[in-house]
């Protein structure tokens, strides 16, 4: 049995020391920077306390345990964790603080500490608070005063809430991550002319491309980075589409109030980013198809091996695309066993087609051999992420993918065959595997 971890006690005049460990804590940086600052001031007052003490064996351990800006809310703290390391490998004996709540403001949090304060048989000072931990009724005043301390922090923390929400509702600004676009100055913020450019730039982009993926490559093309220097990714232009500063809100748990702050983005530019946003990705690649419906155009051959040329008709309103073969247009009816075809059928199978032939190990290796540069599981990888990107591409991208990467689709009574270009599958492998890399280190 280590005697070290016992009280002090007299044996033949002989008095044993127990180690004594310092804890201070202040919740905010304000004057830690000074040459004399609180967490000296606990120190010299536990010490001092330590001192007097000296006739009962406490003698002070050298290391310092100093938490300076942390809360004590949390037990995320450096030298808080520090300090429970030393007391598991049985390095001190006694706590001494300058007041209970320098340790912790939580009831919670404090009966963990008295877990391991028990199982390792330290003991707890307060300085300017006398009590003894090791009976009930100093547990009782403990348990008392962490209520109060706590009762504190609950009440500062509901105080400046208050604060924020007051303030938010006459639309002042309240600190956080300063949107792009603006600066701040005098706590307001405040257009920065240069990337405020480039916010209204992206909302007018979106509008016209739809898409969120579209628009973050053509971006990232364009060599536009966020202030941070970083690239700017799907998410991120997904939040800044969102963000209601830009039309001179100032929010609060979701209800915005007028700001105090110019707004950027004029409210109808506004409305149609967020008629867009709040439309799912399928249903505007839909209805953007429906608008520009050549997506095969140029690549679609009957079996008679002529071409076959996008058209559309209208009943009852309704908009009915089809692929007419042309020897049908100049030879008439019966010259081609396949004389039209629904434009949404041709186009499905032949998607489905292609995404199944880029998942397949020969055309992979087949890429992968002309890329140059890239490794093949890097070709898999990129060929596959083209997959799940592929519904979120408005038709003006789908068109220009569908004619980099098909050279020919052959349309019989058996079926459909599809020619890949290689060239343009390695290509776009390069592409896709650049993007990957992009949004990793942006991440």
């Amino acid at each position: 049995m280590d005697l070290l971890r016992h009280p002090p006690f007299r044996r033949r005049g002989m008095i044993l020391k127990r180690r004594c460990a310092v804890y201070t804590r202040k919740s905010s940086e304000e004057g830690l920077d000074m040459a004399f600052n609180s967490l000296d001031a606990q120190r010299e007052a536990c010490e001092a306390y330590i001192t007097s003490q000296k006739s009962e064996g406490w003698v002070l351990v050298r290391d310092r345990y100093d938490d300076g800006g942390v809360s004590g809310g949390t037990l995320e703290r450096p030298a808080l964790k520090r300090l429970l390391a030393d007391i598991e490998e049985g390095l001190v004996d006694v706590i001494v603080v300058y007041k209970i709540d320098r340790l912790t403001r939580s009831l919670m949090d404090f009966s963990k500490l008295v877990e391991v304060f028990d199982r390792n048989e330290v003991s707890f000072v307060s300085i300017t608070q006398s009590f003894s931990t090791t009976t009930s009724m100093g547990r009782l005043t403990l348990n008392m005063l962490l209520s109060f301390a706590q009762f504190e922090r609950e009440v500062s923390g509901e105080r400046i809430r208050d604060k924020i929400a007051a303030s938010r509702r006459k639309g002042m600004w309240m600190g956080g991550s300063t949107p792009i676009g603006y600066v701040v100055a005098d706590r307001r913020l405040v257009v920065d002319p240069e990337y405020s450019a480039t916010v209204r730039m992206i909302f007018e982009r979106f509008v016209r491309l739809g898409s969120l993926t579209a628009l973050a490559r053509e971006l990232a093309a364009a060599g536009v980075y966020t202030r941070r220097g970083k690239p700017i990714d799907r998410g991120y232009l997904h939040r800044l589409l969102r963000n209601q500063v830009y039309i001179g809100k100032a929010v609060h748990k979701g209800i915005p109030y007028d700001g105090q702050h110019e707004a950027i983005i004029p409210q109808d530019l506004w409305d149609k980013v967020k008629s867009i946003l709040t439309t799912p990705a399928r249903s505007r690649a839909a209805n953007s198809r429906a608008q520009t419906p050549s997506l095969l155009k140029g690549l679609l051959f009957g079996p008679t091996g002529d071409a076959m040329s996008p058209t559309h008709t209208r009943r009852n309103g309704r908009l009915y695309r089809y692929y007419v073969s042309q020897a049908i247009l100049k030879r008439g009816t019966g010259a081609c066993p396949i004389g039209r075809i629904a434009a949404a059928e041709i186009e499905g199978a032949v998607i489905a087609q292609m995404r199944a032939l880029l998942r397949s190990p020969e055309v992979v290796v087949a890429t992968w051999k002309k890329s140059g540069g890239i490794g093949e599981a890097e070709v898999r990888e990129a060929l596959t992420r083209l997959d799940p990107l592929w519904e979120e591409l408005f038709p003006a991208e789908q068109a220009r993918v569908m004619q980099l990467l098909v050279e020919r689709v052959d349309l019989s009574a058996d079926g459909v065959d599809i020619r890949l270009r290689v060239e343009g599958l390695s290509g776009l492998a390069r592409d896709l595997s650049g993007i990957g890399h992009d949004r990793g280190s942006a991440a």
